[in-house]
């Protein structure tokens, strides 16, 4: 992606999360919900939204905070380690009993920051054979509250995140232990966002999957995409509402991107198994949709 087209999408993903936000999910499996046709059939009739109607409808600040509670649940011992990209501390979590070349997946944290939950996530991920690499995009904090996440959010360098999503991105190519040539990345709400942004960004990914983040829906913008991107909404989200995913979607067809849109009956942060929202049959069916998407794209 040019960088001028970068700084257009970092400057209205700015205007938005300094406004509102973001937010939290994870995920589960075991079938079931509501998930539509797969992409590419989006009304004609669909309208472009802006990037802060796009994020939170009708909501206020003080709304879209109420969408993001943390149960009290520990997650799971973690079982990877720290390492260091770009200055940053990132979690890393490799398949047990195989070696390099291992496909790559950058994995991008909600709102509440590079929590043990979303160490959890990565963990997941490399079971499934993957090289998983968590980024921390907030230097190293995490919020226990809806108040510092809003916060830790808006506080976000957008030209730093891009760069150290990059490192990210080179450290799975060049560690001698991953050695990927095959790499993809996957984000939740604020980390959705992100996921979004780095695949407008880096040619050489391979997948894009976005939980519920924010949209972009000038095709312009999305046509340098080269990943094929996954899609995972809620019909009920009124931080990223359906008529916003239905625009994203005629967007990408428009610019050519090869995509696949899932959409659920459930609300905002609905696959984070930490969150007051979390919906299992939900969560557990887009899972399944998202795991054959990366065994497709990812393996080597």
């Amino acid at each position: 992606m040019r960088f001028d087209h970068f700084l257009r999408s970092a400057r209205a993903l700015a205007v938005g999360l300094s406004v509102f936000a973001l937010a939290a999910c994870g995920g589960a499996p075991s079938p079931d919900a509501e998930s539509p046709a797969p992409a590419n059939t989006t009304p004609a009739t669909a309208q472009t939204t802006s990037p802060a109607e796009g994020m939170l409808g009708t909501l206020s600040e003080e709304g879209f905070k109420a969408l993001h509670q943390l149960k009290a649940e520990k997650a799971p011992a973690p079982r990877g380690e720290r390492v260091t990209i770009d200055g940053t501390s990132a979690y890393l979590s490799l398949p047990k009993g195989k070696t390099a070349p291992l496909p790559g997946l950058v994995v991008i944290h909600e709102w509440w920051g590079l929590n043990e939950h979303i160490q959890h996530w990565t963990d997941r991920l490399a079971e499934d054979g993957y090289a998983a690499i968590a980024v921390d995009l907030y230097g190293g904090k995490t919020a226990q509250n809806p108040d510092d996440a809003m916060a830790m959010m808006k506080a976000v360098d957008n030209k730093k995140a891009m760069a150290t999503l990059v490192a990210a991105h080179d450290f799975l190519e060049k560690d001698p232990r991953i050695q990927a040539k095959r790499t993809g990345v996957i984000g939740w709400c604020f980390g959705g966002a992100w996921s979004l942004q780095f695949a407008m960004h880096e040619p050489d990914l391979d997948a894009s999957v976005i939980y519920y983040g924010h949209l972009v829906t000038d095709p312009a913008e999305l046509k340098p995409i080269k990943a094929e991107i996954l899609g995972i909404f809620g019909n009920k989200d009124q931080a990223i509402p359906p008529e916003t995913v239905n625009a994203f979607d005629a967007a990408l067809t428009q610019a050519g991107v090869t995509h696949t849109i899932y959409r659920y009956d459930a609300q905002h942060g609905f696959a984070n198994p930490s969150g007051q929202r979390y919906d299992e049959k939900s969560a557990a069916d887009a899972w399944d949709k998202v795991r054959p998407f990366l065994r497709r794209k990812l393996a080597q």
